[in-house]
């Protein structure tokens, strides 16, 4: 009971602490430092209880600190990947899973039915780099996505070299090669009605998601 309370008193402290006003709602929300600290609270007092641990409140105090030590990693990650993208047709979307989404459209990172990096967009993969390298403690996935023109098993080898092209760029700028990972999903993905040509536009795309680390050095 007592490390019941001493869990709960942690994560009231955090939500009190952890709370900031959205500007354009007026509303409060928790800032992506607290919300790594309730998360590892909850996993370091899970733990503990698991493995039959007696102090609880101790672990989950701990969880605490490296989770809000990654939260406000990945917080400042994003702000810088913002910065960075803006006006570049890349979007930055941190996600509730404490990761950061990009999406590299087709259309600024490609020509059509080609897998060739368009030397346009290599600046702005130069800047991923350079914070990529910054902020080394995440792994980093890549996914290529096509439209649905085209045979499944040739949307799926153009999804897979594009997705490449992209991470091979960025280990030719230094990014660990260990630090990322392919997929390609082809077809099978679209985020649009296919049926029309801004569809197929929104879904011939790269996606980069920025894995959080589970704690940073």
């Amino acid at each position: 009971m007592r490390n019941t309370l001493m869990v709960a008193a942690i994560a009231s402290g955090l939500v009190l602490t952890g709370c900031v006003t959205d500007p354009s709602t007026g509303q409060q929300r928790l800032n992506k430092t607290a919300i790594g600290a309730l998360a590892g609270a909850a996993g370091g007092a899970t733990i503990s209880k698991a493995t039959g641990g007696e102090k609880t409140g101790r672990d989950a105090a701990i969880g605490a600190a490296i989770g809000a030590g990654v939260g406000y990693y990945m917080e400042r990650q994003a702000k810088q990947l913002e910065q960075q993208m803006a006006g570049t047709g890349v979007t930055v979307t941190p996600n509730a899973n404490g990761n950061i989404d990009l999406v590299m459209p087709g259309s600024i990172t490609f020509s059509f039915d080609d897998a060739t990096l368009n030397n346009s967009f290599k600046p702005t993969l130069d800047k991923l780099a350079a914070t990529m390298n910054e902020y080394n403690q995440n792994t980093i996935t890549i996914a290529g996505h096509t439209d649905s023109k085209g045979t499944d098993a040739y949307n799926m080898k153009l999804s897979r070299d594009r997705a490449y092209a992209v991470a091979n760029y960025l280990s030719a700028r230094g990014v660990a090669s260990n630090r990322i990972n392919v997929v390609a999903y082809g077809e099978s993905r679209p985020v649009a009605d296919n049926n029309s040509e801004y569809g197929r536009q929104q879904n011939r795309r790269v996606e980069l998601t920025v894995n959080a680390p589970q704690s940073v050095r």
